[in-house]
């Protein structure tokens, strides 16, 4: 990418109606639309790249569910700050135990000005990704979009970046005691929760490493198999149609499987274009790569957790968890790339 392409004014108005669309049918429920087409894609990709056939070279995978489309730094990150502007403006009326500005299940319609604050996040998020790949930073330029959104709309609308002091940052007793918030003990605002776990059925550690380590072993067995580093993580995406849906208990993981199809084919030396099953499989056993995707996939569970401690549940707004997860672990895996561990990358960008 050039850095043309930050002023290019077909890209944002691009990212524009993106961040507006986000906002228009809610941060995960486009989110789930671009897991959708990450399978779609990735499919697509599996065909072109084990077939004589003459397919078209179409990257629906980069293109549009990471594009300016449905790429969660434009949709999601633009639905997260348009419902963080709703509750800011009162525009939001339902009763919840959480925070009305988390609320990034539930559309917002069709307000104009609503609209107009996804889409202005929408370009926010378009922004930071761009720059982020331009400069070839060692992570994962969508999630940082992700994340770096949030945190902007955070100081924007005048919400704490992360609601309490250090020393309480991973403290989730007042939830566990269901404690009402009480002057100088926890932060209390708009009339929810004092602490809120980002998922309550998920967010004991020793649960989010077991958790980790068999997603992470899934990942890294279907990345073995198709040389895909985003199809697991795509259907993970997918199955969070269930929370929207509101079912319950639905895990969330899809920063346990990227990190882990990641790393397996992080650890074969052939570009990720050129990647078949018959060349993974010549270059790393199938139980090394069971177990990359099981460290990989505990780390990211981990660190999500560790996300959602710092950076959401003490907090007002929806700073995504797994997003700030994955910035981490595609930097782990970057910086292993760097120095020699990893004899790729995968798909994480390098200098």
């Amino acid at each position: 990418m050039a850095f043309a392409e930050l002023w290019s004014v077909e890209m944002l108005a691009a990212a524009f109606a993106g961040g507006a669309f986000g906002a228009a049918v809610g941060a995960l429920p486009s989110f789930t639309l671009a897991g959708l087409m990450v399978v779609v894609g990735e499919l697509y990709a599996l065909i072109q790249r084990t077939t004589d056939a003459a397919i078209p070279a179409v990257d629906i995978t980069g293109s549009i569910a990471f594009g300016v489309v449905l790429g969660p730094h434009v949709a999601f990150g633009g639905g997260a700050a348009a419902v963080a502007y709703a509750a800011k403006r009162g525009y939001l009326d339902f009763d919840s135990d959480y925070h009305r500005a988390k609320e990034v299940t539930r559309g917002l319609g069709s307000k104009p000005d609503v609209l107009a604050m996804g889409g202005v996040f929408g370009i926010v998020g378009y922004w930071i990704a761009t720059l982020s790949a331009t400069l070839a930073f060692p992570l994962d330029p969508v999630a940082l979009g992700v994340v770096g959104s949030a945190l902007a709309h955070r100081a924007v609308f005048g919400y704490s970046l992360v609601g309490t002091t250090p020393k309480r940052l991973l403290d989730m007793s007042p939830f566990e005691r269901r404690q009402t918030a009480e002057a100088g003990d926890v932060i209390q605002t708009d009339g929810g929760l004092p602490v809120e776990p980002w998922l309550p059925y998920q967010y004991r550690w020793t649960n989010v490493l077991l958790l980790g380590a068999v997603v992470g072993v899934l990942g890294g067995y279907v990345a073995y198999l198709t040389g895909s580093a985003f199809l697991t993580f795509g259907i993970s995406v997918v199955v969070l149609s269930l929370v929207c849906a509101g079912v319950p208990d639905i895990p969330v993981t899809h920063h346990m499987a990227l990190p882990a199809s990641t790393a397996v084919l992080a650890a074969v030396d052939a570009p990720l274009g050129s990647l078949t099953p018959a060349t993974i499989a010549s270059a790393l056993p199938l139980s090394e790569a069971l177990l990359l995707g099981a460290l990989f996939g505990s780390l990211g569970g981990l660190l999500g957790e560790l996300a959602q401690r710092v950076f959401f549940a003490h907090a007002d707004t929806h700073l995504d968890p797994p997003a700030a997860s994955i910035v981490a672990t595609s930097f782990l895996i970057g910086v292993l790339a760097l120095a020699g561990v990893f004899p790729s990358a995968a798909w994480v960008p390098l200098p």
